[in-house]
């Protein structure tokens, strides 16, 4: 399945975004509840769940190949307010009301010009998609979002993306891939490089669920149980 978006640059030029079909994987149910940002235990905890993930699904470091261009490539990232997203129930923060949540994870691009043509970006999202205490399906349609901005202002287009996933009986976690096959940034001649665009990348969140992030916040599920054992000590 492909989708597309097209803007006009000029009354001549044009960008558009192609995306392919997804890719899902799951995974099996861990020791806590929920999906990201709602394990606990730390920053050795957390880059261990990952060297195990990335080992589990032989997820490459590089899984694009390197593409030709006569300039630096445009900078793609995931919006920081938009990277997670995390449903709760009643408005409540906390791991037991957590619904559905989804993180991304990585990104790999690469992108290839020359000449005055248009810049031609592929780009491929690895996303994490939890299934929460308070989720009643076991199937989720999250949404995301692509758009192609000048350097730090304007955004010259944008377009969201629907992204199915089924979580398999007794799992809380599934991985997915999205293959952005197509962005095209037409130049308006040979000195405009890459570097004059960005590629941003993020969920379709609330203004709450942006602010959840903006301020940084993951929970420890067994934060309370720590705390109730100190305190049980003579």
């Amino acid at each position: 399945m492909r989708r597309t978006l097209s803007t006009a640059l000029s009354a001549l030029l044009a960008l558009s975004i192609a995306a392919t079909a997804t890719s899902v994987h799951a995974q099996r149910q861990g020791g806590g509840q929920g999906g990201p940002g709602q394990g606990g235990g730390g920053d050795d905890e957390a880059a261990g769940k990952k060297k195990k993930r990335d080992e589990e699904w032989n997820q490459p470091k590089a899984p694009l190949a390197q593409l030709r261009n006569a300039g630096p490539c445009p900078y793609v990232k995931v919006l920081y307010d938009a990277s997670r997203y995390l449903e709760f129930k009643d408005g409540k923060e906390a791991a037991a009301a957590t619904g559905y949540t989804g993180e991304i994870q990585g990104v790999s691009s690469g992108c290839a010009y020359k000449s005055d043509e248009p810049i031609r970006i592929k780009v491929e999202v690895l996303f994490e998609l939890g299934r929460g205490p308070q989720a009643v399906e076991s199937r989720k349609t999250y949404r995301y979002w692509v758009a192609v901005t000048t350097r730090n202002q304007d955004v010259l287009a944008k377009e969201y993306f629907d992204l199915p996933v089924s979580f398999p009986a007794g799992q809380d976690r599934v991985y997915a891939t999205e293959k952005l096959e197509t962005i095209t940034i037409p130049r308006a001649d040979a000195k405009v490089s890459g570097g004059n665009f960005e590629v941003l990348i993020g969920f379709d969140v609330t203004p709450e669920m942006a602010a959840f992030n903006r301020d940084g916040k993951r929970f420890r599920v067994n934060a309370g149980q720590a705390v109730q054992a100190a305190a049980a000590k003579p």
